[in-house]
């Protein structure tokens, strides 16, 4: 990806991870702009996101295997987040893929 364009997106992107305000905030920064880069990262902390909600559900009904997502859940994060900071199209390990591919049209 070209450095200008992971440059211009990069604050984006780490607003993105900065919650799920933090995503929407970075998803209405990135209409006006349509930085790849920063759509990236907004793709892959929306299916972040939406994996902690199924993960909240859980926890109703079974708190340990919850809690064992949810650990798993925020190692993805830290994942994602350091690879905004660092300038890297990192996918998430198991889900990345999906991610982009469920959420192409964000963007």
């Amino acid at each position: 990806m070209e450095n200008q364009t992971v440059q211009e997106g990069k604050t984006m992107a780490i607003i993105s991870y900065i919650t799920w305000i933090g995503t929407l905030i970075a998803f209405v920064m990135n209409n006006d702009k349509h930085n790849s880069f920063a759509a990236f990262h907004i793709r892959q902390m929306v299916g972040l996101s939406l994996f902690s909600v199924g993960v909240s559900f859980i926890g109703k009904y079974a708190w340990f295997v919850a809690g064992i997502l949810g650990f798993g859940l925020f190692v993805l994060w830290i994942i994602g987040l350091i690879g905004a900071i660092q300038g890297e199209e990192k996918k998430v390990p198991f889900v990345g893929d999906l991610f982009q591919d469920w959420f192409k049209g964000i963007g």
